[in-house]
Formats: structure tokens, sequence, C-alpha cells
């Protein structure tokens, strides 16, 4: 298991052994500090001691209180779909994590052609550009230099700030926080004894909360007085890489599969791909933003041989940055994923809002 995974089995209970629980116990002594710093950060924002910046056009945030696993891009490409219906250009900007051209200020796309990679840009501005024609995107650390960037040579109608929720350094006109409904606040510790970035009162700064991960089932109420709306993930089809051709899901049934990703939660990944009916013979999580490389591809490659699969299948995340590789792998298909919200209105009426 890889440090990632030992991690999360140990702040979500599941391990409960005498040393889990001893390291559990010295980690929340880190907790409390590290809480106070993040509440001293936000009051200094709040204050005005540090200083917010604005663009001068409509800033959309979609982030989380929690490390990674809430469903934030299929969350923005919704978000940028229903603006797009509303005829604005949409500009998203996001950090470029795990590209090696982070903590640069770059254009990945205007909107129709898709200039940098993944492995240069980070796989999730790449995804959502090459995911959601007509999308722009720029990178850069300094989140308002960025967005200056597309202001002057992209003229978007409004923008989506990727990851937004603790970049208080650029002032956003929408605020919108997401949760897995299932744990919205895990185990209440921050880093490093859980996996909130900021203590549970910080959600007072959201003016939307959006319950991820649903299934049906109803919104914990965690969100107070802040208006909320619910969603669920649906994998709606596959798409053969590198054309892109989409097919449903039976047209898998009688093959059998290895499944892999490098995301937050691979597991979910892979019981979803089961529930659709794919016989997956064999997985192979990734860390979290894996960069993909030869000693990756032989281990895929190795595994399906010896699993006797007849393809692999992962996320369009992980697509977008195996795609130059794809040489020495046979048939490869990324799983399409969707968010469809089950309550529609708050979020509809919190854009028009801010349009």
């Amino acid at each position: 298991m890889s440090f990632e995974g030992y991690f999360r089995s140990l702040v979500s209970g599941e391990r409960r052994g005498l040393v889990d629980r001893l390291l559990l116990a010295f980690l929340v002594m880190f907790s409390v500090p590290y809480g106070i710093v993040v509440r001293l950060r936000a009051l200094a924002y709040a204050k005005g001691i540090f200083r917010v910046h604005r663009l001068n056009r409509p800033v959309i945030s979609v982030g989380n209180l929690t490390v990674g696993g809430t469903g934030k891009t299929p969350m923005v490409a919704l978000v940028t779909r229903l603006l797009m219906e509303r005829g604005k250009r949409v500009a998203v900007i996001s950090r470029g994590y795990g590209g090696s051209l982070e903590g640069e200020t770059r254009i990945v796309s205007d909107g129709y052609t898709v200039f940098l990679t993944a492995a240069e840009a980070g796989d999730e501005p790449v995804h959502l550009a090459t995911a959601v024609p007509g999308l722009m995107a720029v990178i850069g650390s300094d989140r308002h230099a960025a967005g200056r960037l597309a202001l002057e040579q992209l003229n978007p109608d409004v923008f989506i700030l990727d990851d937004g929720f603790q970049h208080l350094r650029l002032h956003r006109d929408l605020n919108i926080l997401l949760m897995d409904c299932r744990s919205p606040l895990g185990n209440g510790h921050t880093l490093p004894a859980g996996l909130l970035r900021e203590p549970p009162s910080a959600l007072k700064r959201a003016d939307l909360v959006v319950y991820t991960r649903c299934a049906g089932v109803g919104a914990p109420s965690v969100h107070g007085t802040v208006p909320s709306c619910r969603a669920g993930h649906s994998l709606t089809g596959v798409e053969l890489l590198p054309s892109g051709d989409r097919q449903p899901f039976e047209k898998l049934r009688g093959r059998r599969g290895v499944a892999f990703a490098g995301i937050a939660e691979p597991e979910a990944f892979f019981a979803s791909l089961r529930d659709k009916g794919v016989d997956i013979v064999a997985t192979v999580p990734f860390d979290d933003h894996c960069r993909y490389g030869e000693p990756e591809v032989a281990r895929l490659a190795e595994t399906c041989r010896t699993a006797g699969a007849d393809f692999l299948i992962t996320t369009g995340k992980d697509a977008v940055k195996l795609t130059p590789l794809l040489g020495g792998l046979g048939p490869v298909y990324v799983a399409v994923l969707e968010m469809r919200l089950i309550d529609l209105n708050p979020l509809e009426t919190a854009i028009d809002k801010v349009l």
C-alpha cells in the first residue's frame, strides 16, 4: 500500500491497531497549531491585512475543504457548460499542479487549441480543456496574474477558479464549496491528522455548498444557513484512445479489463466500473497525479499479460498524461465521468446573481 493509501485508511478509522491509534494521536498534536495558522491567515485576508486582488470579470470559485476526492473536475465542467449555455466565454484558472511549468503563468488553451501537454500544465487543466470544447484555460501559482494574462489575450466573460476555496488572494464573486455526501468533514481533524485543509468553521465563507456523491441519499446538515444542493457522479460510457470514439459500456461485455488510476480514490473508480458490468480482472492504483513514464507503462503491460486481459481502462485525468505512451500498450479506454445535479435550482440561482 502507498503512503497516501495508508494515510487515508488511517484518518478514516479503517486502521484501528495500537500503532495506528498512537500515530493518529501523535498527528492530532500537529493539527491544532495547523488549524490556528490557517484560521489566522483567513482572518488576515478578511480584515484587509493581506491584500485581496480583483479581476474586472466575475470569478466563480470551485473548491473543497478536504484533500482531494470530492469531484471537483466534473463540477468545474458542469458549471462551465451552464455558463456557456448562457452565451458566456469561460476561462478556467488553475495552479497547474504536477506539471513541469508549475509556477509559471501560461495559456493552456484558447478554446480552440490546447497548447500545452498534461506533463507541462498538469492533468486537470488539460483534461478540462480537452473535455469541454470552447473552454479557455490558464495556469499560474499567482492566479491573479494568470487571470490578467487571460484578460489581455483571451477576453473571457467569466472566470472559474479551479480548486480556489483556499486561494484567498483572489476575490471571487461566487464561492462554491464541494463536500462529499458520505463523509463531508472526514474525521473532523485538519491536516495532518485528518483530510481537512481548514477547520469546519471555514464553511461560512461558502456561498453555496454542493454535496457530491449523494447517490440518491439526503444531504447531511452541516452547512448551516448556507444554500446547498446535491449532486451525483455517474460513468456514462467509454472512449477509445487516441481516437476518442464514444461507446457504451456494453461494447466491453465478454472482454477482460485491467483498470488503473492515479487519483485520490482509485478504489471508488474501480468499484464504479464493476457496477457498470465491466469485467475487471486486475486493478493498478497509482499515486494521485501520477506522472506516467516507462516504468508505469511496463507495469501496466505486465499486469495485462499476467491477468490475460484484453484491454486497459482509466480516468480522463490519467488519459491526458498517458496518450503519448500508448505505443507500448494494447487497447486503452477512458471511462467518461459526468456530474448530475439532483436539485439544480440553487446553483442556477447563485450563478444568476453574479452574471
